[in-house]
């Protein structure tokens, strides 16, 4: 099994709906492939933050396991910030 995990870019053309992030948690629900995931809070940077890029854009994240990236990618294509011009990104988290 491969973990992944999404996240989530605010840049958007129009504003997802409750309704719309409703639906979406549903349909991964029922996938069997989703572990959570959550919007972002208040970020705080460690260290020298001269060097450090900023992911104020990330707004939230996913979690899923799938045998593979396929079915995940597929389910993507239904998150709200996606379906209103933003972005879901895909990371595979490596073994340990």
């Amino acid at each position: 099994m491969n973990q992944y995990i999404v996240l989530i870019q605010g840049q958007t053309k129009s504003l997802p709906t409750e309704a719309e992030w409703t639906r979406f948690f549903e349909l991964a629900t029922a996938s069997g492939m989703f572990r959570g995931g959550s919007e972002i809070g208040e970020r705080e940077l460690i260290g020298d933050p001269y060097f450090a890029k900023s992911t104020d854009h990330v707004v939230g994240f996913l979690r899923f396991d799938a045998l593979s990236a396929a079915p995940v990618r597929e389910l993507l294509r239904h998150v709200p910030v996606v379906a209103h011009g933003g972005v879901a990104e895909l990371c595979e988290m490596p073994k340990s």
